[in-house]
């Protein structure tokens, strides 16, 4: 039996469900859509809404994949894109320390996911009831370079599709943050 394994899948893909809701539903105090949208704005991601939408899904949905144990390397692959794209956007000009607004939380979430898809998921996982053994070097390895490659299409693409620059004051609801309202002082 692995308990340690089924203890970090519950302990990560719950936080990432968590964190994905308060981007699709404002729960657990986050901003919401429309709130999501504006950090998006902010961040030159664009269309933003589509972007807010996809973060919201891809953390909740790969959270509850990661819980489940199921199609784990997906899973991690998409969390970790979710995690790149936070330390590229957000996090990478305050250093590490998370005190500081920097990279620390992100990276250590993503080395736990490549941890989880190199040991796999455990015998207590969909992914061991339905005979699947995705796990291993290789396959971390893989989930780590999706999760970078799908960052770096989603930062192109966002920076790519900007609407002109206006003339106009800044709407966005979080305009001084530059960055996640939960993970921002």
């Amino acid at each position: 039996m692995h308990v340690g394994r089924l203890v970090a899948r519950v302990a990560i893909g719950s936080l990432f469900i968590g964190h994905g809701t308060q981007k699709l539903f404002g729960w657990f105090g986050g901003p919401g859509p429309e709130g999501t949208a504006g950090m998006m704005t902010s961040l030159n991601l664009h269309p933003p809404r589509r972007n807010a939408l996809a973060a919201g899904i891809s953390e909740t949905a790969g959270g509850a994949l990661v819980v489940a144990g199921l199609a784990t390397p997906l899973a991690a692959a998409s969390l970790i894109g979710t995690m790149t794209t936070a330390i590229r956007k957000v996090h990478w000009a305050n250093g590490p320390w998370a005190a500081n607004g920097g990279y620390e939380y992100n990276l250590v979430l993503i080395a736990a996911l490549a941890a989880l898809v190199e040991t796999g998921p455990g015998d207590m996982s969909l992914d061991a009831l339905f005979g699947r053994k995705l796990s291993g070097p290789a396959w971390a390895l893989a989930a780590l370079a999706t999760g970078a490659a799908a960052s770096a299409a989603v930062v192109a693409l966002g920076s790519r599709s900007a609407p002109a620059a206006s003339s106009g004051p800044d709407t966005t609801p979080y305009p001084d943050t530059a960055g996640d309202p939960v993970t921002s002082d």
